[in-house]
């Protein structure tokens, strides 16, 4: 074995090393959870039986029939349809003001970003104690008015507070884009006569593309992860108007102990979110420039 063959296995062996903690972590509590879901899916496993028996795929078939997992399902899909564009664009409306104020740049973007560093239990509270009747800043104004306690009002309160929390975090990258753009360009198209919004829309939004691919689909997940607000503000009341998949899945796992009706679920879950990804970032990617 010659010293270029040694060196090159030193090197392989190098960096499997170093991937492999990683990938332990990997397969250990995200590719064996799903595996283990899929696998018990496909059995009879609640407080009805001793022994779980194999019903193929009749976890599935049951769901149809589950008006709980539609709303849950149709809950979350307003979650997702409302938050993504809306967190999008205010954080790149925060993005952009953060990079060009010239006093206090450092004060603005912490001011932003501060909601994203809070526990979700504790922004949980903090909005509880908002929407509270005659207590909090809401029913300060509208004493009369209870968000959520209401089925018609109740969703849109959680996704104002979602909204709030997340678009700091998701200005973070567009920032980071924004100071990848060549000045240049700005300087170029100001003497081609092109105005703010001309630039923005002809220089700023495509050239921030690979960074929206990437958070959309930060904020799609953030969208279908939703536990910790519901058990603090709503339990996924009232009457299951603020229920989203995943509590629906703790609550049937956990509270109903129905392991194989949680893990078909999951499995729904998780096909849907990696089949948009997978949309997502093919179908986009062919429509977007990387300098």
């Amino acid at each position: 074995m010659n010293h270029t063959t040694k060196k090159k296995w030193r090197t392989s062996f190098l960096a499997w090393g170093l991937i492999l903690p990683s990938f332990v972590f990997l397969v250990l509590f995200t590719l064996y959870p799903i595996a283990k879901s899929f696998y018990l899916s496909f059995f009879k496993d609640n407080l009805s039986v001793s022994v779980p028996s194999f019903i193929g795929i009749q976890n599935y078939l049951d769901l149809l029939q589950d008006s709980v997992f539609k709303q849950a399902f149709m809950n979350n899909l307003i979650v997702a349809i409302c938050t993504i564009p809306i967190s999008i664009a205010l954080a790149v409306a925060m993005a952009i003001f953060a990079n060009k104020v010239k006093f206090g740049k450092g004060l603005t973007r912490v001011a932003f970003f501060h909601p994203t560093i809070l526990p979700m239990v504790a922004v949980a509270d903090i909005w509880l104690f908002i929407y509270t009747p005659m207590y909090g800043l809401v029913g300060n104004f509208f004493p009369n008015l209870r968000l959520l306690g209401s089925a018609d009002t109740a969703i849109w309160a959680l996704i104002v507070m979602l909204i709030w929390k997340q678009a700091g975090y998701v200005m973070i990258f567009y920032i980071s884009g924004l100071q990848g753009i060549s000045r240049e360009l700005y300087e170029a198209a100001k003497l081609d006569g092109a105005g703010p919004v001309q630039s923005f829309m002809h220089i700023t939004w495509p050239l921030l593309k690979p960074t929206t691919i990437y958070v959309t689909v930060i904020t799609l997940t953030n969208a279908y992860k939703i536990v910790d607000h519901l058990y603090i503000m709503t339990k996924g009341g009232p009457g299951n108007a603020t229920n989203m998949l995943l509590f629906y899945i703790y609550q049937v796992g956990f509270d109903f102990w129905d392991v194989g009706k949680a893990a078909a679920m999951t499995v729904v879950l998780i096909v849907m979110l990696l089949v948009v990804t997978t949309i997502q970032f093919f179908v986009q990617d062919k429509r977007t420039f990387y300098s």
